[in-house]
């Protein structure tokens, strides 16, 4: 399943989320995969795309991260999935 998960970085700081990943790495349990990131131009927000059919990897993967960014989660579809799913009804 897929997963658009939305970081706010803690007082805007940018900074000091990249010298994180950079020390640490992305620290990722085995079964979340990272499928690709977008960051603001501010450097306050990350819209990365993930995917696990295990939601509780998401809250391993949260509680390393929690000094640095704050989380939400929000299980995604892909537009043209959707689409196929509706097509009947319409």
């Amino acid at each position: 399943m897929l997963f658009m998960v939305i970081e706010k970085f803690r007082n805007q700081d940018g900074k000091a989320v990249y010298a994180k990943l950079r020390d640490s790495g992305r620290g990722l349990p085995d079964g979340l995969k990272f499928v690709a990131s977008y960051v603001t131009a501010d450097l306050g927000r990350c819209f990365q795309l993930m995917e696990t059919d295990d939601i509780t990897l998401f809250q391993r993967w949260i509680a390393d991260w929690q000094d640095v960014v704050e989380f939400e989660v929000v299980p995604v579809v892909e537009g043209k999935t959707t689409r196929e799913a509706l097509a009947p009804i319409l």
